[in-house]
């Protein structure tokens, strides 16, 4: 068993409750709690703090891997090292053979450099792997007289930036170690260890305020430069996605839906920027027929077990390409649609198989407003 330890501890000199501040429109811990829980290497995503406000923030984000543990004043201190708290979490849970460490203050960290991480660990004699970023950069080092000596190049021979290899920083994004070498070592690293190589700009530091503006300009930019298609069509399933997926009945055994409003609203505010928006789901039921022509879905098929095909369909009648449509579901019956769609997304309570083929997942769970996260994102992001 895989596992992510997450420390946030409270204090901050510099920039208080830094972990949870503002960053992209999110609380900054956000954005690598996303990707180790997006990460199908990891099996459970342990933050551990010793605040408390901070871990009612953190857990309202609702991820289905994520658990919120106590941290010890003793491993909180401003004295105390991340190994204090890993050592602490070791000795206290015995269920899982790997940890990897991540650092909150490294927002550029996505679940793929979590899951090359944890490939380069089953590779044969590697016991510990660390996140790195390569560096073309002279060095120099001023000796016990006071002349300066460079460390890595001979300035009589200044080698072109492309001939130059530079050297590996620690960008202290990820650490991968087992168990077992973490409480003997009593370090994050031991043994023989390999690296992972990051982008050069995901090595940031969060120490002042102006470092935290600049990071998270160039962060928003980077978000921005996703390069995904033009959506034309948006299409939804229900039970499960515009729902909760619950069974609920009256006293005289009428089926009822629970629908969120935001959700309406969002599919409006889709429509109104000239995407057609669409229901398809495997139910036949007239409340949702209802619920849609309240919100004016264009497109409503109901009792479809093949969705695909009901997409192929609605592409040839709009005359668009299946590559511009974007699909949010959450369980199997989706998996064909969202393999095919250009843009695949399902919510933060879906089956781990919908979860492993799709882009985005929602951090709403289906039925709280996950479809209105889904226009958001595609409304601020890729149109």
């Amino acid at each position: 068993m895989n596992i992510a330890f997450i420390p946030l501890r409270g204090g901050s000199k510099s920039i208080p409750l830094k972990n949870i501040k503002p960053f992209a429109g999110k609380p900054l811990a956000y954005w690598t709690i996303k990707a180790a829980c997006e990460c199908s290497e990891i099996d459970t995503v342990y933050v551990s703090t010793d605040s408390d406000v901070i871990s009612d923030i953190i857990t309202g984000f609702g991820f289905q891997k994520l658990k919120v543990i106590k941290r010890s004043t003793e491993s909180a201190t401003d004295t105390a090292s991340t190994e204090i708290g890993m050592l602490e979490f070791a000795k206290n849970h015995d269920c899982f053979s790997n940890i990897a460490l991540i650092q909150a203050t490294s927002p550029f960290l996505t679940s793929d450099d979590i899951k090359k991480g944890f490939a380069v660990k089953r590779l044969n004699e590697v016991d510990s792997v660390l996140s790195v970023v390569r560096q073309k950069r002279f060095i120099w080092h001023c000796a016990d007289n006071g002349y300066a000596k460079p460390l890595n190049y001979d300035f009589m021979n200044r080698p072109r930036r492309q001939d130059f290899d530079g050297f590996l920083v620690e960008n202290g994004a990820f650490y991968i170690t087992s168990r077992e070498a973490l409480l003997q070592s009593g370090c994050r690293l031991s043994g023989n260890i390999k690296t992972v190589e990051m982008p050069e700009y995901s090595y940031v530091e969060l120490d002042e305020p102006g470092d935290w503006d600049m990071t998270e300009s160039l962060f928003i930019n980077k978000i921005k430069a996703i390069k995904l298609p033009k959506i034309k069509m948006f299409l939804a399933d229900c039970d499960g996605t515009l729902t909760d997926g619950g069974m609920y009945y009256s006293e005289h055994g009428e089926e009822i839906k629970k629908f969120n409003t935001r959700d309406g609203a969002g599919l409006r505010m889709l429509k109104e920027r000239g995407i057609v928006t669409g229901i398809i789901t495997g139910e036949m039921s007239e409340i949702v027929r209802k619920r849609a022509k309240k919100i004016c879905v264009d497109e409503v098929h109901l009792g479809i077990s093949n969705k695909l095909a009901t997409i192929n369909q609605l592409c040839a009648k709009y005359g668009f390409d299946i590559q511009n449509v974007a699909y949010i579901g959450d369980d199997l019956n989706d998996y064909e649609a969202l393999c095919n769609v250009g843009l695949g997304i399902c919510v933060a309570d879906s089956v781990k198989e919908i979860k492993k083929i799709s882009v985005l997942i929602t951090n709403a769970l289906g039925g709280g407003g996950a479809v209105r996260e889904a226009a958001d994102f595609i409304l601020d992001s890729v149109n």
